[in-house]
C-alpha cells in the first residue's frame, strides 16, 4: 500500500508500523497560513485522490477526527493560535512523516 498521497493543498500518510492514517490540509497565501491535521480511517485514505476536484478530497479528509489546527491570517487571528484536540494523534502523525522522510532520504543515497 502506498504510504503517502498528495493533492494541491493536502497530504495523507499511512504508517504501516502502527496501522494509523493521517492527513493534513494546508493553505498558504500572502494573507497568512492555515493548517489542519486529521486522523482518518483506512476507508477515507483509500478514497483520497479518486476525485477530479481537490475540494472533494479536502471535504472527505474533514470527515476524520481533527487533531490539530493552526491559523495565522490577517482575516483570522492577530497572531499564531494553536488548538490541540488530540495531542497523541498529532505526535503519531509527526512520527509517521519523519519515518517516511527518512526512508526517502535513504533511497536517494
Amino acid at each position: 500500500m502506498k504510504t503517502t498521497k498528495k493533492g494541491n493543498n493536502w497530504t495523507a500518510y499511512f504508517d504501516p508500523e502502527t496501522g494509523r492514517y493521517f492527513a493534513e490540509i494546508m493553505y498558504t497565501s500572502r494573507e497568512g497560513r492555515e493548517q489542519y491535521d486529521y486522523e482518518i480511517t483506512e476507508e477515507i485514505y483509500g478514497r483520497l485522490g479518486t476525485f477530479a476536484d481537490d475540494v472533494d478530497n479536502e471535504r472527505l479528509i474533514k470527515t476524520g477526527e481533527m487533531a490539530y489546527s493552526f491559523e495565522n491570517t490577517m482575516y483570522g487571528t492577530l497572531g499564531p493560535e494553536r488548538t490541540f484536540w488530540n495531542e497523541e494523534a498529532i505526535e503519531a502523525m509527526d512520527e509517521a512523516v519523519r519515518k517516511q522522510e527518512n526512508k526517502s532520504k535513504k533511497k536517494k543515497e
